[in-house]
């Protein structure tokens, strides 16, 4: 199958470039799951932009660069927060449903809240659901295109590049590998442009807010396919993911504390003023490793999230699904504090890329969760990842429309070949190395690390990532062991970073060097293929 550009991913970066793309050009989607199955499904907060003409475009730039604690590339910064309103008004021209209200200062009259490092209301949201909101409308839009050929229940395996079929040192991306996971048949797909639009790599964790799907497989096959990977050890850990034995990856969105829900400890006192003059609404790394520092000191398994105090009608009307989440597993978040737990949440590091969302391969694009623009430094704000996803999915298609008319002759690409392998008898493997490397991340490699644990969680993953290339050579492919595969590397990666980071900074906090080095300031930790 031959197409003008290949995505490979269907959240809010993949969906956008799909959709502002010239209609003339042929485009594959390839989706794991349905076509709306993703991170930005279950995004809650919003989508920060300047809509109030009391707020600034400086001043969203300021709070982004301190929230991202030295590590910002402020050209970055300034690209997404100066595209952000257009962005907005994108988004509500193809139909997504904001929440509004009469207000003389923000023009359209978007309902505006705040978040932690934000310093005014900014972030416009479709009540508490406004991933699920923008996801949908979009996908929507989406299969109403002709020009649009969507691949769901689709596992891309590997890209194709010149360097590995010719060892070519002008390395092009002219395709990819795909399993039909339904079919369990390998689908080579040609395509002039390629997208990484694949999310993060939450799932490295025991704990994750993120969907299953959040293995880091676009993050993988890109530094497999010859991209430089950079700042992998700032992985943000969202404060507050409800504790319940049955709540998987149930987040409570951050507008619950930009509202005025307060932190608490068991006996009701409150202790985020101890960490952050800010207090509840200080940017996540902090929030974060307070609870996770309260929880360890006390020994307890929670700490508590309290917005009571506040009118059940007001409750109902901000957050009503997150209300009813709760409502499903036997808290009244109108009448008592809930249990909270930090997990992980997103991948502020990624594939490298330049403003125009191209890579170091020729012809290979990354948006999203998956890429590195510079934009989140060591610590994504609040609701600047939705924005990012739209300003870039709109960027890589002002790109490729410039391109489209480039001459484009593929070389010959030989079919997957499976004729020395068999399909698995123990695939109690790919079960056990998934838990362990998620265990050992979550002990080794999360919120608070030490040079110790690093030390043990690179000693496991390479013996891991040996045993897991070995089973790959082996036997016939599954989704599942794809994801391990891109799991093990992306775990590696984490882990590589945060050993070459001698320092304190933003998300990344050891106990060896809890201070923050100010002459590694703008210095980014990049891995090399």
């Amino acid at each position: 199958m031959t197409y003008d550009v290949l995505i490979v991913g269907s959240g809010a970066a993949g969906l956008t470039l799909a959709l502002t793309l010239p209609k003339h050009l042929r485009i594959a989607v390839i989706s794991k799951s349905e076509l709306t199955e993703g991170s930005t499904l279950y995004a809650q907060g919003g989508i920060s932009a300047v809509l109030d003409n009391e707020d600034s475009i400086e001043s969203h730039i300021e709070d982004t660069l301190n929230a991202g604690a030295g590590l910002c590339n402020e050209e970055a910064v300034r690209f997404v927060v100066q595209n952000g309103p257009a962005a907005i008004r994108w988004l509500d021209e193809i139909g997504v449903p904001f929440t509004r209200e009469e207000n003389e200062s923000v023009p359209g009259n978007f309902h505006l809240t705040r978040e932690g490092g934000h310093s005014h209301r900014r972030v416009a949201h479709a009540e508490d659901a406004s991933g699920l909101a923008i996801e949908t409308t979009l996908a929507s839009a989406t299969r109403a295109h002709d020009n649009i050929d969507i691949f769901e229940h689709h596992i891309a395996i590997d890209f194709i590049t010149t360097r590995k079929l010719h060892d070519d040192e002008d390395n092009r991306c002219i395709g990819a590998y795909v399993l039909d996971i339904k079919q369990k048949k390998v689908k080579t797909i040609i395509a002039r442009f390629n997208v990484i639009a694949t999310g993060g790599a939450s799932k490295v964790y025991l704990y994750s807010s993120n969907p299953d799907g959040s293995s880091g497989d676009g993050i993988a096959m890109g530094q497999r396919a010859g991209c430089r990977v950079a700042n992998m050890e700032f992985m943000q850990f969202h404060p507050t993911c409800l504790f319940h034995p049955h709540a998987k990856s149930n987040l409570i969105t951050e507008a619950v504390r930009g509202e005025g829900g307060l932190l608490k400890l068991p006996d009701g006192t409150r202790f985020m003023d101890g960490y952050d003059e800010r207090a509840e609404l200080a940017p996540r790394d902090i929030v974060a490793r307070a609870i996770d520092n309260e929880m360890k000191t006390l020994g307890i398994n929670s700490v508590y999230l309290d917005i009571s105090h506040k009118p059940k009608a007001f409750i109902l009307d901000h957050f009503p699904n997150v209300y009813e989440m709760c409502q499903t597993f036997g808290y009244d978040l109108a009448e008592e504090p809930v249990p909270v737990v930090p997990a992980a949440h997103y991948t502020c590091g990624g594939v490298m890329t330049n403003l125009r969302g191209e890579t170091d391969v020729g012809n290979l694009y990354c948006i999203g969760e998956a890429s590195f623009t510079g934009l989140h430094g060591a610590n994504r704000m609040a609701s600047n990842s939705l924005l990012e996803c739209i300003v870039f999915g709109k960027a890589v298609s002002d790109d490729i429309e410039k391109r489209a008319n480039e001459p484009f002759s593929p070389p010959t690409i030989p079919e997957w070949d499976e004729s020395r392998v068999t399909d698995s008898d123990e695939r109690v493997v790919i079960n056990h190395n998934w838990d362990e490397i998620r265990r050992f991340m979550w002990d080794y490699v999360g919120i608070v690390r030490s040079t110790k644990r690093l030390e043990r969680a690179r000693n496991r993953i390479q013996l891991l990532r040996s045993e897991i290339d070995e089973y790959y050579s082996n036997f016939r492919i599954t989704s599942d062991l794809i994801e391990l595969r891109n799991l093990s590397l992306v775990a590696d990666l984490i882990i590589q970073s945060a050993m070459q980071r001698y320092e304190s900074r933003g998300l990344h906090y050891t106990l060896d060097y809890p201070n923050t080095d100010p002459t590694q300031s703008n210095s980014d930790t990049i891995l090399d293929h």
